[in-house]
């Protein structure tokens, strides 16, 4: 992955946010000689922090609380405006303009989830733009996510926004485990999270790996993994080892996969490659590793021994998402081609459908613990949910504007958040599973 972070938050900037139009509006009262606290009044309409609920959203309400009567644009005027200039990072130049000459979009018109619930309370946020699993849900009603310097809960249930873990000051474990930290960290960059049952672990630019249980005070174990100059740490999966207990995994800039074990942090692997890693997912068997980064290929490796079984190849440039099917045959792929490619693991010569996104690259891939969906999101928004059951040929479109910091789906399911980083309209959405699915839709 590009080391250059962009200066962080001033690249996500750059993209045209709907701030703008509200700085537009301030600019067109002044002009206009309205009085100032006429002026006040519309400016606080527009900026105003309040949730939309489901009820709402039913009347009429857009569902991030942007109040397009009193913009200058409209929505679908906004949206067309977007999808014409907003710029899609490419490692390999043209990779993009190429797909969209070559690759039709999937048919819209599912309706697997429905909008629940918008929060402005929460406040998403990024550092690495090219980086976006930031947000974890462990139940329908809880997620975890990055909040400026701090790992935030939200609870749906209750409403309810608590501070995790802060990062601002020093970190240090309160536990001893060989090979920790104990000195632990000072003003740590979180460049990736990852959460899963009681377990967090978040990775930081300088190779820096934190980890808490959610269920004790204070930090477990603090580490660096590499001292490289490019440490960055670029995805964390957690999962369930077939052996008993719970492992968790690190794709590094440094070429490295470490995988550690979750009960005493211990490192259990090292796997070099040649070329920077950006996601690493294992299957469901545990035998197999997708491991994805700054080339073309893809490759399958053994999870024991880090031998390279087979290598993919359709993308047109650098991948940063990577997850497998429950079924244990099927995986999927993001590029910053703007493309999401599914592949069987029985014949690897070509992808069984390559899934075109509307405006950037797939930074983030969940399929559902049925096997039934997959959600895919692009940098910004819009997030895809596709049918597995009609071959990917039926996707529901969740249409919103901001960054995407992450997506997830709940363990069971139930529900979809989705982080959206905005200087305005930063919140967090939550769509639920529809009660009945007629099975047109299905």
């Amino acid at each position: 992955m590009s080391f250059d972070r962009g200066e962080d938050f001033d690249y996500m900037a750059e993209e045209g946010e709907m701030d703008d139009f509200v700085e537009e509006m301030d600019e067109k009262f002044n002009g206009r000689g309205r009085g100032e606290a006429e002026h006040d009044d519309d400016y606080d309409i527009l900026t105003r922090v309040t949730d939309t609920s489901s009820a709402q959203a039913r009347r009429g309400k857009d569902i991030q609380g942007i109040p397009w009567d009193r913009l200058n644009i409209t929505r679908e005027n906004y949206r067309q405006t977007r999808l014409e200039q907003y710029k899609n990072y490419e490692n390999i130049p043209s990779s993009g303009e190429i797909i969209d000459k070559e690759c039709k979009q999937m048919e819209k018109g599912g309706n697997y989830y429905e909008f629940r619930h918008n929060t402005r309370l929460v406040t998403p946020t990024i550092l690495h733009f090219q980086l976006r699993n930031l947000v974890w849900s462990t139940s329908k009603h809880d997620v975890y996510l990055m909040s400026n310097y701090s790992v935030v809960h939200w609870s749906s249930l209750a409403c309810n926004l608590s501070d995790v873990l802060n990062f601002s000051g020093h970190v240090a474990p309160s536990k001893k485990y060989p090979g920790s930290l104990l000195e632990g960290f000072t003003q740590t960059q979180i460049s990736t999270l990852a959460v899963k049952d009681n377990l967090l672990v978040a990775g930081g630019f300088q190779g820096e790996l934190i980890c808490k249980r959610l269920d004790w005070q204070g930090v477990s174990f603090c580490s660096r993994t590499t001292f490289d100059d490019n440490a960055i740490t670029n995805a964390v999966e957690i999962y369930d080892c077939l052996s008993g207990g719970i492992h968790f995994m690190t794709s590094n800039n440094d070429c490295g996969v470490r995988e550690f074990d979750a009960e005493r942090f211990q490192l259990l692997n090292h796997f070099r490659f040649q070329s920077p890693v950006n996601h690493t997912s294992i299957s469901p068997d545990g035998r197999l590793l997708t491991v994805v980064g700054d080339q073309l290929a893809g490759l399958l490796v053994d999870s024991q021994t880090g031998k390279t079984v087979a290598q993919f190849l359709g993308h047109l440039d650098y991948s940063f998402a990577s997850a497998w099917h429950p079924d244990g045959r099927t995986f999927a792929t993001g590029n910053q081609d703007k493309t999401c490619r599914v592949w069987d693991v029985r014949n690897l010569s070509s992808a069984v459908t390559v899934l075109k996104g509307n405006l950037g690259a797939v930074r983030s891939i969940h399929f559902s613990s049925d096997g039934q969906f997959m959600t895919v999101a692009e940098p910004a928004d819009f997030v895809h949910i596709y049918n597995t059951k009609a071959d990917y040929k039926k996707r529901q479109e969740i249409d919103f504007f901001g960054e995407v910091s992450g997506v997830s789906m709940s363990p069971d399911d139930e529900s979809i958040f989705i982080g959206v980083w905005d200087r305005t309209y930063a919140s967090l959405l939550q769509y639920g599973k529809r009660e009945a699915l007629i099975n047109d839709d299905v």
